[in-house]
């Protein structure tokens, strides 16, 4: 599987914008090498990539969808699964009996889609709101996880703060050996000064679970944090295949192969003698 890093600078709470231009750095980066039909592809951007990391989401969340249209409008367009964060406001709940939504108190989510071609979407809910930043004072945390099929990889959605929990993202296997899954996807608002830890976890999440990790930074500032970007995807080894350049907009592809991860597996079945 084709996997692309898109690292954007993000304007502050301007989703239309952000639009835009994650749009031309994704077309930029699919220009020189358009995603082949007969090989899955997949485009990763940052955590609240409309807006920007906002932890008060009242007037600045997203309740209408256009930044979740958008991924499906890019999705269909390119052939490629979208997977990325947005701040999103929820108004109603679902009364199954009624099979309708009725209204309840308004409630906010760092909700992270995964978008197929064909229109299909999931979402993972960050679990770990980051409390350093008053985050879990206004949004309400996901209770479960989110683990998608595409490509033949089974994939697995965390959010940014989620990367300093690794027995939340421990891998395991079921009864007949299959390992719960392949790649691990974290897309984020990690500040520069804590750019180390990002590396360093994102390699230790890779070789513990021994799968493939992403990730995908922004670069840039906000009215917090300067943030550095340092976006990659690694090997079930830690090894870097790609990775883009820190600081700088840009992005980075490499191909993730299910053969060698399986391969690595059955050599070193490090998973098989799990806690």
């Amino acid at each position: 599987m084709k996997i692309t890093l898109i690292q954007p600078n993000l304007a502050w709470c301007d989703p239309a914008a952000n639009r835009v231009h994650l749009t031309e750095m994704i077309e930029g980066a699919l220009a020189s090498e358009r995603p082949d039909s007969s090989e899955p592809s997949l485009i990763v951007i940052p955590e609240m990539f409309s807006t920007g990391f906002a932890t008060d989401p009242v007037g600045v969340a997203e309740e209408n969808g256009e930044s979740l249209e958008w991924m499906k409008s890019m999705a269909t367009s390119t052939g490629c699964a979208i997977a990325g964060s947005i701040a999103t406001k929820i108004t109603g709940i679902v009364d199954s009996l009624a099979a309708r939504e009725v209204p309840s108190k308004p409630s906010y989510r760092n909700r992270f889609y995964f978008v197929k071609p064909d229109g299909e979407v999931a979402y993972y809910d960050k679990h770990h709101p980051f409390t350093y930043s008053g985050e879990h004072l206004r949004y309400t945390p996901g209770q479960g996880k989110t683990i998608v099929e595409w490509g033949g990889f089974k994939i697995m959605l965390q959010v940014c703060y989620d990367l300093r929990f690794p027995c939340f993202s421990r891998n395991s296997l079921d009864a007949n050996g299959n390992a719960a899954y392949d790649l691990c996807l974290y897309v984020a608002s990690w500040p520069q000064t804590r750019a180390g830890a990002w590396k360093t976890l994102l390699r230790a999440r890779a070789i513990e679970n021994q799968c493939y990790v992403v990730g995908v930074n922004r670069v840039g500032s906000d009215p917090s944090c300067q943030y550095s970007g340092d976006s990659a995807i690694i090997d079930p080894y830690g090894e870097t295949l790609a990775a883009c350049t820190p600081s700088v907009e840009s992005t980075a592809t490499a191909v993730a192969s299910l053969q060698t991860l399986t391969d690595f597996r059955a050599k070193f079945p490090v998973l098989s003698d799990a806690d």
